[in-house]
């Protein structure tokens, strides 16, 4: 089942147990079962901390559990976790062995004072690279807290269920068998969503927090560079951010980041964090910015937050990016996650064999195209415009494809359903006015992004798409108040343009508090 190459490097992690582990597996006669039982074999094979049991008796089959040697399992894989789900095997074996998992020491101790049963489902596709978050951190709370129990579902490998529940979108995750949420979550997150006082006494704290030089408003590739020219500066440093690492963590293949050949927009939003946690800065997560308040006579600029703390700064980095646009359409809201989907390699898998859309004609919306007709049975792309906006190798490719229509001047106009589930689209004919409806049952949008400013109006100017209005400097219209990155008006929204434009507003924002703070 693993390359010599794999083998090799598991067995190395395998000498961090401190605990002998069990792998249990519950098996079928089923071809996935034969290669689930040569994947415990071969992992049992590597270490004598290791045992395997065939003689499961778990619910879903085939599957396996996780536990050290004695106790009945609270971690389970039903489906095979490789992919981008293989590191979460690796650590799921690692913690049920004893070694710390990677989280805060308060974290901890939050989940482990957590009372009550929690039986958590993450439905994933082995294509997602934002289950893995999920699965990860819920697996880690299972070791932790043993009224946990946590299950990664294929739902390629389980999709009778996956259809009996309307999943149309992953991860898409269950506790107690009602749905939790939908969407990459960290641990901190999750305990957010369950420890309702959590919210109120990091509030409290934040709001304790002294006057910084620099707070950074943001934690995608602008945000981290800010910080770290700031952090850099010797000056106080603080990064508030709805999520760290920003849209980045939503971006698959990343192959013009100069210097590095390729890598995956997790993996950056990794290293970026890491980076930044080099230097002397204090991150605050999971807090999504609700106000800015200039400041008066001198005094210093407060960000306000949406948990009702209050953080003030000398000097303030708008750095909070943007998120995909919207088609803006009846029946899109309703059925998100219900059909409409924003995330083609994560969502894809689930449409195995069906009929799909693709909203958009640029570089994402035929990249997605491309994507989806090796696993859909038909793909249609509608592009607004008289022609397509994507690089001519990209359409090249698409033309060549079997299973994909492209129609132009085409205007989406309404999602149809039947109130469960997509079932089609009605466009509108740009050039005849004509209406057509197509059948079908996923839609993925991919018709850019819009800038994370709607909390700024009245506060900083935007231009008439909502973006930060930004000198040369990245300064803004308010003294003291900088931008950067997606949100702004600098063109090409580009990772490692959004990194240097951090950067410029970090160095500007330092040359403001010496300005500032020089005697007349």
């Amino acid at each position: 089942m693993l390359d010599a190459n794999i083998k090799t490097q598991l067995q190395a992690y395998l000498t961090k147990l401190v605990q002998p582990i069990e792998l249990v597996a519950s098996l079928d006669e089923s071809p996935k079962a034969a290669e689930m039982r040569a994947l415990l074999e071969d992992i049992a094979g590597l270490s004598e901390q290791v045992s395997l049991r065939l003689d499961g008796n778990y619910k879903r089959r085939p599957s396996f559990g996780i536990a050290r040697q004695g106790q009945a399992p609270r971690i389970h894989f039903a489906g095979i976790p490789m992919g981008h789900e293989f590191t979460s095997l690796i650590l799921a074996l690692l913690q049920s062995g004893g070694h710390p998992p990677k989280l805060e020491a308060d974290v901890i101790e939050q989940i482990k004072a957590l009372d009550g049963k929690y039986s958590f489902e993450t439905f994933i596709s082995l294509t997602c690279h934002n289950c893995p978050d999920v699965v990860q951190a819920l697996n880690t709370m299972a070791v932790l807290n043993p009224g946990f129990e946590a299950v990664m579902i294929d739902g390629g490998m389980f999709q009778q269920e996956v259809e009996e529940r309307q999943i149309m979108g992953v991860p898409a995750i269950y506790l107690n068998g009602e749905l939790f949420g939908q969407g990459r979550m960290s641990a901190e997150e999750i305990l957010a969503k369950l420890d309702t006082g959590a919210i109120a006494r990091e509030a409290e704290k934040i709001s304790q927090k002294e006057a910084f030089d620099v707070l950074v408003v943001g934690g995608g590739p602008a945000g981290s560079a800010a910080a770290i020219y700031a952090a850099r500066k010797g000056i106080r440093t603080g990064v508030v951010a709805e999520r760290f690492g920003g849209q980045v963590l939503d971006t698959l293949a990343i192959e013009n980041f100069i210097s590095v050949k390729e890598t995956e927009g997790p993996k950056l939003a990794m290293a970026l964090e890491q980076h930044v946690r080099e230097y002397d800065v204090d991150i605050m997560n999971l807090q999504k910015a609700e106000a800015l308040v200039p400041g008066e006579n001198g005094g210093p600029i407060q960000v306000q937050l949406a948990s009702g703390a209050v953080l003030r700064s000398k000097t303030v980095i708008l750095a909070t990016g943007a998120r995909w646009r919207e088609m803006n359409v009846p029946g899109e809201a309703e059925y998100r996650a219900k059909g409409v989907a924003y995330c083609p390699h994560c969502d894809g898998p689930l449409f195995k064999g069906k009929r799909v859309a693709v909203i958009g004609g640029g570089n994402s919306g035929v990249e997605a195209a491309i994507d989806l007709a090796g696993i859909v049975a038909q793909v249609t792309l509608l592009e607004f415009g008289s022609e397509l906006r994507a690089d001519a190798v990209l359409q090249k490719k698409l033309y060549s494809l079997p299973n994909v229509t492209v129609i132009k001047e085409a205007q989406t106009t309404e999602v149809n359903g039947d109130g469960q589930k997509v079932t089609g689209l009605t466009y509108k004919d740009r050039a005849s006015g004509a209406v057509h409806q197509i059948e079908l049952e996923g839609i993925f949008v991919q018709i850019g992004l819009l800038p994370n400013t709607d909390f700024l109006k009245g506060s900083v100017e935007l231009s008439r798409f909502g973006e930060i209005v930004v000198d040369a400097k990245g300064q803004t219209s308010v003294p003291g108040v900088f931008a950067a990155g997606d949100c702004t008006t600098v063109p090409y929204k580009q990772i490692i343009i959004a990194m240097g434009e951090g950067a410029k507003a970090s160095l500007s924002a330092f040359d403001h508090l010496i300005r500032s703070s020089a005697p007349a």
